[in-house]
């Protein structure tokens, strides 16, 4: 059951990165976009300052659960190098557990900022869009992290936790 769990929470990893990866896209061609009319046309565009940073907010978020995924956090490792067996899989699980704390927390304050938003229908001051739709992929991401977060801990306990071995040349 907690492989399916994890297998389904890695593609939702891979599709939020996804996601987050076109709105940069977006980001790359609007911000191009308001350069060009701010410097070559001599008219500057008023919504693409507002429409990026708003944007910015989710993309923050939308990898987080990928990076996870591919292990692709920095980290200082020489303890969890130097450690094996009982420690190691300890301070794993210590490591996941503080992240599904603060995860949880921030997707906690996000779903409740997203429904909060909803409610009152907030929208930015210049492009007059609704707040709660920048607000629901960064509390989907966050969901889905700290979910992810939980399985990978879960895991933990469900069997030995490989540690790879440095190869220093082929056929080693």
């Amino acid at each position: 059951m907690l492989y399916r769990l994890e297998a389904l929470m890695g593609r939702a990893a891979f599709w939020l990165s996804l996601a987050g990866g076109l709105i940069i896209l977006i980001q790359v061609v609007w911000i191009s976009y308001g350069v060009f009319m701010r410097y070559v046309v001599g008219r500057p565009d008023g919504m693409v300052t507002e429409a990026t940073a708003l944007l910015l907010f989710p993309t923050a978020f939308l990898g987080l659960a990928w990076a996870l995924k591919e292990d692709a956090y920095p980290k200082v490792s020489f303890l969890p190098d130097a450690l094996r067996g009982k420690w190691r899989r300890m301070l794993d699980a210590l490591n996941l557990l503080l992240m599904v704390l603060v995860g949880g927390f921030f997707a906690y304050t996000a779903v409740s900022a997203t429904l909060r938003s909803y409610e009152s229908m907030a929208s930015s001051e210049v492009l007059l869009w609704p707040r709660y739709l920048f607000w629901i992929g960064s509390a989907l991401a966050l969901v889905v992290f700290t979910l992810y977060a939980l399985i990978c801990f879960l895991m933990i306990f469900k069997e030995p936790v490989d540690i790879p071995v440095l190869k220093t040349g082929p056929g080693e």
